[in-house]
């Protein structure tokens, strides 16, 4: 029986907007930013979501950030490389 490889996933929810993180990125790190954002009357908090993509979330001293990690299927794909964006629209350039 073969082992099925899994990867930790990373789910940010802005003001009830969902995004999965890439698995490169530094949460702890995200974790800080937004508390920096926070503390400020707003800022952009720059983040790379599944499927390569760049993401710019205005947080301000109002936002509700929720994150949770959960266990799934290893994606091959989810790289974090920007330069090679997948799913959604990208899949019909």
């Amino acid at each position: 029986m073969t082992q099925t490889k899994t990867m930790i996933q990373t789910e940010a929810i802005f003001d009830s907007v969902s995004y999965f993180l890439a698995q490169d990125q530094d949460v702890a790190d995200l974790r800080r930013r937004i508390e920096d954002a926070v503390g400020t009357s707003g800022s952009f908090v720059h983040l790379v979501v599944v499927g390569n993509r760049q993401v710019s979330v205005l947080v301000t001293p109002h936002s509700r950030v929720t994150i949770s990690v959960s266990t799934v299927a290893f994606d091959e794909r989810d790289t974090g490389d920007t330069e090679y964006p997948y799913g959604g629209y990208y899949d019909m350039i």
